[in-house]
């Protein structure tokens, strides 16, 4: 009996599986050495020309997608903008204005509705400044063909530009003459034509346009050169603020020269016979 314990105490002990080396965790610590020794690998490191091609390529490629977004935040700005501006009850302020107020020069802008402006100035100011305001869509394609006619034939360059033009000059660019500039205004004043339509974009003109030394809008350059209201503005003065449009720092309405009064009898003339020439702006 006692030999059969001892059988079976014998058989027991040799009955136990005696973990392998591999399986008790030496087939670990075999594969985390190969990965340090991946990851301990010496880097390839580029010097001397492949270098700098290299860091030369990524600023490239820097440069160029922040132009892109800089370029894409320039083209759809201004159509935001105009649909903000689009609501009666939004009075922007121009590119020129802001330019003055932060350097400190005094700034002076009374906001009125078209509706409280004498009929006399924009009949006065269509018949000096765009003649056709009502008829083209933003744009006077043949006053540009025109200029570019005479620009072929070696005349003087002689400005193209509508009201409406003239409008996103003074909210979205800068005044300063030059050809980007000038091809900027197109699509832009498409743009506005489509989205305000005539009686807004007057109403903005009229509000935005320089008339004097710090003087912008009508109702300012009524109440500094005249000491009245837009309102109340005679066939004359009218015609005169209009003439004064083009060059506001020389002329001065209520001190005319010559010429001025020359150019003021001629408006006046035109915008006594507008008729037609102002159809978009009279009354429902």
């Amino acid at each position: 009996m006692g030999h059969s314990l001892a059988k079976k105490k014998s058989s027991g002990g040799t009955g136990r599986k005696v973990a392998s080396p591999a399986q008790s965790g030496g087939g670990r610590k075999s594969s985390s050495k190969k990965i340090k020794s991946v990851s301990n690998a010496p880097s390839i490191k580029l010097e001397g020309g492949a270098a700098r091609k290299l860091r030369k390529r990524n600023f490239t490629r820097k440069l160029l997608k922040y132009a892109f977004v800089i370029v894409a935040v320039l083209c759809v700005l201004p159509v935001i903008m105009t649909l903000v501006y689009w609501p009666s009850f939004v009075k922007p302020v121009s590119t020129l204005m802001i330019q003055q107020r932060f350097s400190g020069e005094a700034v002076k802008r009374d906001w009125v509705s078209l509706d409280k402006v004498s009929p006399f100035v924009w009949q006065s100011v269509v018949s000096s400044e765009d003649g056709q305001f009502c008829n083209h869509n933003g744009v006077d394609w043949n006053q540009i063909n025109i200029v570019i006619d005479d620009a072929l034939e070696g005349e003087p360059v002689r400005g193209a530009s509508t009201i409406t033009m003239q409008s996103v000059k003074n909210l979205y660019l800068w005044p300063s003459r030059s050809y980007v500039r000038k091809v900027l205004e197109v699509p832009l004043a498409l743009l506005v034509n489509a989205v305000w339509g005539k009686k807004r974009t007057m109403e903005l003109y009229l509000n935005i346009a320089e008339w004097g030394p710090g003087i912008y809008g009508i109702e300012a350059a009524a109440q500094h050169h005249f000491k009245r209201s837009a309102r109340k503005l005679t066939r004359k003065q009218a015609a005169l603020l209009a003439v004064t449009l083009p060059n506001p720092i020389a002329r001065n309405p209520r001190k005319p020269n010559r010429g001025m009064r020359r150019l003021a009898r001629l408006v006046e003339r035109r915008a006594r016979a507008s008729g037609a020439y102002v159809k978009c702006l009279k009354g429902d």
